[in-house]
């Protein structure tokens, strides 16, 4: 729902100086960031939607073909979609880009980020992890056409928060995509994330300080960390994992590569046109 900015009343040029071009810079980087929240509700809406379309049209198409596969266009190419301008503000409100980022994967200049939201008790998360990812990297991260941003979205309760928050203390020390790895190697649940259980995936994932993992992983930052991932999940519709952002384009659910390959596509063309 948009709303109005409350008028303010007329006064004379005489009893009101006009503000300095310093000062109104910074009352607009600060409306900026303060209408961030705002944008990222204006697209959820838009996007749940186009997720929900998009995940009505894949099962529409899996009953009628049978195979579960989606083709890409036999060119290759599309024609100019209308929701283009959506895709490409969701891009760029979503996309972190953060030098030294530990949950990224890829140049921080890539012409595509893929954004996944996920929980570490998902099975349909660990199946995109153990299928999908390393394909991802090695045709696309490795060649510097796409980045991979992972948020932590945990929706099954304090053992998906709490391995959540590990992943983000595993990141701490350079090694979140090894303990990433290592809890989506198998379908882990309850007990099995218990911290112990998180500590020795830990030092098999190369953590080396375990004191100050478990520091980490109970601390205030951690906390802090996930729950702003979450905040921007919620705020885009994400209902479900794995969901994903493949430059700003939804995709909902552990799909065929084919899925990956046709939107990486569509939004590196995407990319390229904007920048001629």
């Amino acid at each position: 729902m948009s709303t109005k900015s409350p008028k303010t009343p007329a006064t004379s040029k005489a009893s009101k100086a006009a503000p300095s071009s310093k000062a109104a810079k910074s009352s607009r980087a600060t409306a900026r960031t303060a209408s961030l929240p705002r944008r990222l509700a204006a697209l959820g809406a838009v996007l749940a939607l186009v997720v929900a379309v998009v995940a009505v049209g894949m099962a529409i198409g899996k009953s009628g073909s049978g195979s579960g596969t989606r083709k890409p266009s036999a060119s290759g190419t599309s024609s100019a979609d209308p929701m283009e301008g959506m895709y490409a503000q969701a891009e760029r409100a979503t996309s972190r880009r953060q030098d030294g980022d530990p949950l990224a994967l890829g140049r921080k200049d890539a012409p595509v980020v893929l954004v996944e939201y996920a929980d570490y008790q998902c099975s349909y998360c660990g199946k995109f992890t153990r299928d999908s990812q390393p394909e991802l990297v090695r045709k696309y991260v490795d060649e510097g056409v796409l980045r991979i941003e992972f948020r932590n979205f945990p929706i099954f309760g304090k053992d998906s928060e709490r391995a959540a928050r590990a992943s983000w203390a595993a990141g701490q020390q350079g090694k979140f995509w090894q303990f990433h790895d290592e809890v989506y190697a198998k379908l882990r649940k309850g007990d099995a994330l218990a911290e112990d259980k998180l500590v020795d995936m830990a030092g098999k994932a190369g953590v080396s300080d375990i004191d100050r993992f478990r520091s980490d992983l109970n601390g205030s930052a951690s906390e802090e960390a996930v729950k702003k991932d979450q905040k921007e999940g919620y705020n885009l519709g994400v209902a479900s994992t794995p969901s994903f952002l493949v430059g700003g384009r939804p995709i909902a659910g552990a799909q065929p590569m084919a899925a990956f390959d046709e939107a990486i596509a569509q939004a590196a063309r995407a990319a390229h046109e904007r920048k001629k």
